[in-house]
C-alpha cells in the first residue's frame, strides 16, 4: 500500500490530456509444465529398451537423465529444483518409500541427483537411485521452492519411472559377471523346458516374454498385492522366496492353480499353455488364479517374472525327482504283507522329472562362496515358513552336501541325492 508509481499522461478522444496511475505487473509465476524422461534413449542405456511399454524403465545404481520444462527461462541463481520419487499409497520419508532430492531437513538418502548445465526453459537432470532401491514403479514429482522456503509441488509433472533389479552393476546383489549369461537368463524371451526322460529328454519351446506389453505391470502387481512389504522390496532374497510362494494359489490366491489329476474340466490343460504372456495377462485381467499348471508351467511363468524384474533365471529339469516328504532323505516305499505298493501310505514319491528355477544373486546371509545361483521352486509340494514355496537354496551348498542353511536346502538336496 506504500509503493508509489509516477504517474503518465494520456491523451483522450478530444485530445485532452488526463494523468492516469501506472499498474503494476507482478511477475508471472514459475510453473514447471512436463518432463521429458528421454526414456528412449535412458532405456537403451540401462538394458530396457525391449520393453514395449513407452515409459521410464531403469535399473537401480545406475543414473539416468531428464529435463524439465518450464514455462519461462529458468535461472540457476534464483530457482531450487526438488524432485520428489514415492511408491506405494502411504508413502513415507522415514520407510524410505518417499524420497525427495536435493534432501531437506536433514533427511539422509543414497539417492544422487545433480542438475546440470542449462540455459532457457528446458533443465537437464541426472538421477541415481542406490544400488538397494526398492524395486517397483515410483511416482516421480518436480518442485519449485518458493520464496517463502516452501515447496511447490507441480501437480502436471506426475510421471511413472519403473526401477528394477540391475545384473549389469557389480554392487547389486544380482549382479552377474558374463555378459553372455545376462544375454542368455535376463534378455532372452524365448527358450525350451526339457520333459520326457533321463534316457529320452524331449524339449518343449516356450515363450517366457517378459519385455511384451503389459507383463511388467501384471508382474509388479502381482508384488503389490502380496504380503511383502514395499520396504523389503530391495532385497532380492525375500522377493525371490515370495514370489516362489505367488506363482501358487495354495494359500494366497496366487497366479496358478495346480492339477495333476488328467481332468481338467473349467480351464486350459497344463500342456496346452506354450507361454507365460497369456497366463500373466489372464490372471491382472481377471484378478483370479488361471487353470491349470503342472511343474513346468509353474517354472515358466516364474521365470518370466524373475526375468522382467530384472533378477537373472533359467528353468531347471531334475530327472528322476523324489519328493521327500518326511524330510529324512530317503524315498520310503511302504508295501503290502503281500509285498505289493501300497499307494495309500505311501507318502514319498519319485518323479519321472521335476522342474524349478535357479536365480543368481549373492547371499550374504550365507558363508562366503555360497552366493551364486539358487534353487527356487514354485510348485506347490510342501510348506515352508507356513507357506507353499521353495528356496532360494544355494547350489553350491547342496553339491557340498551343507544341508543347514537357508532356505529348503534339506529339501532340495533329497530331491538330487534321494535313495531308495
Amino acid at each position: 500500500s506504500n509503493l508509489r508509481f509516477p504517474p503518465f499522461a494520456k491523451s483522450d478522444s478530444l485530445g485532452v490530456k488526463t494523468v492516469q496511475p501506472r499498474i503494476f505487473q507482478p511477475p508471472v509465476e514459475l510453473v514447471a509444465e512436463d518432463v521429458d524422461t528421454n526414456y528412449t534413449r535412458n532405456n537403451v542405456d540401462h538394458h530396457t529398451n525391449l520393453f514395449e511399454e513407452q515409459a521410464l524403465i531403469v535399473r537401480r545404481g545406475q543414473q539416468f537423465e531428464i529435463n524439465i520444462l518450464f514455462n519461462q527461462e529458468m535461472s540457476p541463481y534464483k530457482h531450487l529444483i526438488y524432485v520428489k520419487f514415492e511408491i506405494g499409497d502411504h508413502a513415507s520419508t522415514i520407510k524410505g518409500t518417499k524420497v525427495i532430492l536435493p534432501p531437506v531437513m536433514g533427511v539422509e538418502t543414497d539417492w544422487k541427483m545433480e542438475v546440470m548445465p542449462f540455459s532457457g526453459h528446458k533443465v537437464p537432470v541426472s538421477i541415481t537411485p542406490p544400488s538397494d532401491c526398492i524395486v517397483g514403479r515410483f511416482r516421480m514429482t518436480i518442485g519449485i521452492e518458493t520464496p517463502f522456503n516452501e515447496i511447490l509441488w507441480q501437480p502436471g509433472t506426475v510421471t511413472d519411472v519403473y526401477i528394477l533389479f540391475n545384473p549389469w552393476l557389480k554392487e547389486d546383489i544380482v549382479h552377474l559377471p558374463s555378459e553372455r549369461e545376462r544375454n542368455e537368463y535376463v534378455l532372452e524371451q524365448a527358450g525350451c523346458i526339457y520333459n520326457g526322460t533321463a534316457v529320452n529328454p524331449s524339449p518343449v519351446p516356450w515363450n517366457f516374454g517378459q519385455f511384451q506389453q503389459g507383463i511388467l505391470t501384471a508382474c509388479l502387481e502381482i508384488l503389490d498385492d502380496s504380503n511383502i512389504s514395499i520396504t523389503n522390496r530391495g532385497d532380492a532374497v525375500i522377493v525371490v522366496r515370495m514370489g516362489s510362494a505367488l506363482m501358487n494359489s495354495q494359500d494366497d490366491n496366487g497366479v496358478l492353480v495346480g492339477n495333476w489329476s488328467g481332468r481338467y474340466k473349467g480351464g486350459t490343460p497344463p500342456l496346452s499353455w506354450i507361454g507365460s504372456t497369456e497366463i500373466l495377462r489372464q490372471y491382472h485381467r481377471k484378478k483370479h488364479p488361471v487353470r491349470y499348471a503342472q511343474c513346468w508351467v509353474y517354472a515358466g511363468v516364474f521365470n518370466t517374472f524373475l526375468r522382467c524384474l530384472g533378477i537373472p533365471a533359467r528353468v531347471i529339469t531334475n530327472y528322476r525327482s523324489a519328493h521327500d516328504n518326511d524330510g529324512n532323505l530317503k524315498t520310503d516305499i511302504i508295501l503290502t504283507r503281500t509285498y505289493e505298493f501300497d499307494r495309500a501310505r505311501t507318502r514319498d514319491s519319485l518323479w519321472n522329472y521335476h522342474c524349478w528355477n535357479e536365480c543368481y544373486m549373492d547371499r550374504n546371509d550365507l558363508p562366503n562362496g555360497l552366493g551364486g545361483w539358487q534353487v527356487v521352486d514354485s510348485t506347490p509340494q510342501e510348506t515352508s515358513d507356513g507357506m507353499y514355496r521353495c528356496g532360494p537354496s544355494s547350489v553350491e551348498a547342496i553339491k557340498h552336501g551343507l544341508i543347514c542353511y537357508p532356505f529348503d536346502a534339506r529339501f532340495v538336496f533329497a530331491e538330487v541325492n534321494s535313495a531308495i
